[in-house]
């Protein structure tokens, strides 16, 4: 029996309430650290990285969006910045699947079964995580050897995401998944055409988030281009390391360590402290900027998707992709 439409309306609700609650407490939390960095690298820089901050997570929704499509449930643009939006405020609600469930199920709402969120969901995050570490180990030798020295152990997953970007290896490792889980396979193979724009996307969201960080660097005496690589890959590298450190929830404290070990060559260290700091702030103000921008613009449901159909189970699922949730 189908839950009544008031229910549905309230548990997203109560959902919306309880993250924004708390990313307002972090906030909240960081407040002073995060004015002081203002104060030192000046409201304008600090207003022109936070709007690329928003072009990479709209960047990122494309990369999304473009691995939906390939796996058969076409979400429309004002569909697709609903589901994946709003569902991003569950990075905030403690438990770690949170961002994830929110999706599969917004994501259902708007005729895209839950199987094919979930699997767009952890392609994801491979795709985002090969081309960040691609970007890192070509521009970090030449600006901060350090920082990958340090952070080597990051960038040894780099063979297996870079072959996991080309589409017959990408549809061997989805239909593994499937089989290991018991699911039906995939309709068809994975096309280089939505692999490659979905590429091409996360190449445009990690440049987005370089120049977000370099905005932040620039005041206290980064130069005009090397710097930009060098913000570009230590972010990569630093959300990489965030990502892979299991143990530590979302990546919190190692990113900040590898975000200062990678800025070390053009700012010492307080100033890499400092912006560290404001730059995860920023980061949370886009989530929040554009998750209640997705709460207010949800379609009628079943009217986001072209088609959806069967594969990972929505519990399964989740288990899986529970650390993939909070990067």
């Amino acid at each position: 029996m189908r839950p009544p439409p008031w229910l549905s309306s309230a548990v997203r609700a109560g959902f919306l309430v309880l993250a924004v609650a708390l990313l307002l407490a972090y906030l909240w939390d960081n407040r002073e650290g995060a004015a002081d960095a203002v104060r030192a690298i000046g409201a304008g820089y600090t207003v022109a990285s936070l709007a690329a901050v928003l072009v990479g997570l709209l960047a990122s929704m494309s990369v999304w969006r473009a691995l939906l499509a390939d796996l058969g449930a076409e979400l429309s643009l004002r569909a697709a910045f609903h589901v994946f939006f709003f569902g991003q405020l569950g990075k905030y609600v403690p438990g770690s699947v949170f961002a994830v469930a929110a999706q599969m199920e917004l994501g259902r709402a708007q005729g895209a079964s839950r199987s094919r969120v979930a699997t767009a969901s952890l392609l994801f995050m491979g795709v985002g995580l090969a081309v960040g570490l691609l970007g890192a180990a070509a521009t970090l030798p030449l600006t901060s050897p350090d920082a990958v020295r340090q952070f080597a152990w990051a960038l040894l997953v780099l063979p297996v995401g870079l072959a996991v970007l080309a589409p017959p290896v990408l549809t061997r490792v989805v239909g593994l998944f499937l089989r290991l889980l018991r699911r039906p396979p995939l309709e068809r193979p994975l096309t280089a055409r939505r692999v490659g724009a979905a590429t091409g996307w996360a190449l445009v969201m990690w440049l987005a988030y370089g120049l977000h960080l370099w905005l932040l660097v620039r005041p206290q005496g980064a130069d005009a281009g090397g710097d930009l690589l060098l913000a570009t890959g230590g972010y990569a590298l630093a959300w990489t390391a965030g990502f892979l450190f299991v143990i530590a929830p979302a990546g919190a404290g190692v990113r900040e360590v590898a975000l200062v070990a990678a800025l070390a060559p053009v700012v010492d260290r307080p100033a890499a402290l400092a912006v560290a700091l404001l730059s995860r702030v920023l980061m949370t103000l886009g989530d929040l900027v554009l998750g209640a921008g997705g709460a207010a613009v949800r379609p009628r449901n079943g009217h986001g998707a072209r088609r959806s159909g069967a594969g990972v189970s929505s519990v399964t699922a989740v288990k899986q992709l529970g650390k993939a949730a909070d990067a």
